[in-house]
């Protein structure tokens, strides 16, 4: 082999070699490449996944309880949420327990939130009013009513955070939802509130849902001098000097109070209602209606101060605690419309306009039941807007007009439950008769003979008026005669 040979076959060798390691390295960078584009595609798809925290911590199971619709609506199942966000749960309705699937609630260390299928309107109740007003129902509104899936009741986020006094936000961008709790919310705002120079956030549970629209209700120093501010900026709302502050959320107004009398104030400070009264408190949120009392008396004035009722009755308002059985949601204003008032020992009523429909002529309200072991005490017959009035030991029914639809005749007048079915009776002279049956045979809703110009009526017209709608109830077939009949035919 000459050296010419020689030479070439060293050339080709060191130019295969610098082939090979050429080779080598593009495969070398190709796989780096392929790693680095299939961990940014990695990275891009953990990132687009949809991620729920709660409290500030993921949380897998919350998430895969979320139904998600087409249009963003994200449905929440009620019940299986309820111990994720310090809640227990139920069938049924607090008040009227039962294992009713078309409704449920749950229940707090403070306060019980009812839902009901097909419905957007959720009632709570504060177990531990400080107010000792505790049998009297707040209530809120969802755009979307509750919703059955698969024999499971849902909500939407917008539900859930005013049952659960919760934060629910969804970032679509980032496909991330953070739930946040109010326990969570105080504990994170509390070290602002002291960097802000405040002693504290107050501790009364409804003063706390303020945190939920943003702001807190503190407390200036030891002195107990309350005001409102701004949770994220610590803007003065309303200046750290009152007495006392209560939060109302349903309206977004607050109760101040300072010297012992009680206003009204705007989240900007507004004064809606002057510093004038011993006490308010919300009747109604949709009528914007406040029980006021001044000097030992009872009226009632609208959000701007106006007074609809002159404060100067004894009571206004009943005990509704008898009465669980019949699920009276407000204490203040029954069968949508009518508010009893008392003067001198007797009631009548008044509408929410304020118009007075009935004189002062009732003993009391509702029946209580005595005798059978199966009656129940019976106020209202829900379907027909029907209040039970007594007068002198004898019941009346009363619609949401004031009229009386049957005068004080009859000797009683209760509900009885069977199979889980609730009915309506009343008894005339050793008779009974199923009310909702009365009703419907006679349209519904009777005028009656109105009594709502009692103090012009003679004892003659009365007596009159009585003994045609005791003729009415007699050509009634009576629910024992129906029986009667039907086991004869059978």
């Amino acid at each position: 082999m000459n050296i010419i040979e020689e030479s070439f076959q060293e050339k080709q060798k060191k130019d295969n070699t610098k082939t090979i390691k050429i080779v080598i390295l593009s495969i070398i960078v190709i796989i780096v490449l392929a790693i680095i584009g299939i961990s940014i595609a990695m990275v891009y798809i953990d990132k687009s996944k949809l991620r729920v925290y709660v409290d500030g911590k993921i949380n897998d199971e919350v998430k895969d309880l979320l139904v998600i619709q087409d249009d963003g609506t994200i449905n929440v199942p009620i019940k299986e949420i309820a111990p994720y966000l310090g809640y227990k749960s139920y069938n049924g309705d607090y008040l009227d327990k039962s294992e009713d699937r078309s409704k449920c609630y749950v229940e707090s260390d403070n306060e019980v939130a009812n839902f009901t299928l097909n419905s957007n309107k959720i009632y709570k109740l504060n177990t531990k009013s400080k107010s000792n007003t505790g049998d009297n129902y707040e209530y809120c509104y969802t755009e979307e009513p509750v919703k059955a899936m698969n024999g499971v009741l849902y909500t939407t986020q917008e539900g859930l955070e005013k049952a659960f006094n919760s934060v629910f936000n969804y970032d679509k961008n980032t496909n991330r939802i953070q739930i946040y709790t109010m326990p969570y919310l105080i504990s994170i705002y509390q070290k602002s509130v002291l960097d802000y120079g405040y002693s504290k956030i107050d501790d009364d549970f409804n003063n706390q849902k303020a945190i939920l629209d943003g702001m807190v209700i503190v407390r200036k120093d030891s002195s107990s001098s309350y005001g409102v501010i701004n949770c994220d900026t610590g803007e003065i709302l309303i200046e750290p000097k009152y007495d006392d502050i209560d939060y109302l959320q349903d309206t977004g107004n607050f109760l101040v109070t300072s010297n012992k009398k009680v206003g009204i104030l705007s989240s900007t400070g507004e004064l809606k209602v002057q510093l004038l009264y011993d006490s308010l408190e919300l009747m109604d949120s949709d009528s914007g209606l406040y029980l006021a009392k001044r000097d030992g008396n009872y009226g009632v004035i609208d959000i701007n101060g106006n007074i609809k009722i002159f404060i100067e009755y004894d009571q206004i308002g009943i005990d509704i605690t008898k009465f669980t059985n019949n699920n009276i949601r407000n204490k203040y204003i029954l069968v949508d419309n009518l508010i009893p008032v008392k003067k001198d020992g007797l009631w009548g009523f008044f509408d929410k306009t304020g118009k007075q429909l009935i004189d002062f002529k009732y003993d009391s309200f509702g029946y209580i039941a005595s005798g059978s072991r199966d009656a129940m005490n019976l106020l209202v017959v829900p379907d027909y807007n029907i209040l039970v009035a007594e007068v002198n030991k004898k019941y009346a029914l009363v619609n949401s007009s004031g009229e009386e639809v049957v005068p004080a005749i009859l000797d009683d007048a209760y509900m009885t439950v069977s199979s889980g079915v609730t009915y309506y009776y009343m008894t005339y002279n050793d008779q009974r008769y199923n009310i909702e049956q009365y009703l419907d045979d006679r349209g519904g809703a009777i005028s009656g003979n109105s009594n709502s110009s009692s103090n012009n009526t003679s004892n003659e017209s009365q007596n009159s008026a009585n003994g045609e709608n005791a003729e009415n109830i007699e050509n009634t077939e009576s629910t024992d005669n129906q029986e009667d009949t039907q086991n004869s035919e059978t």
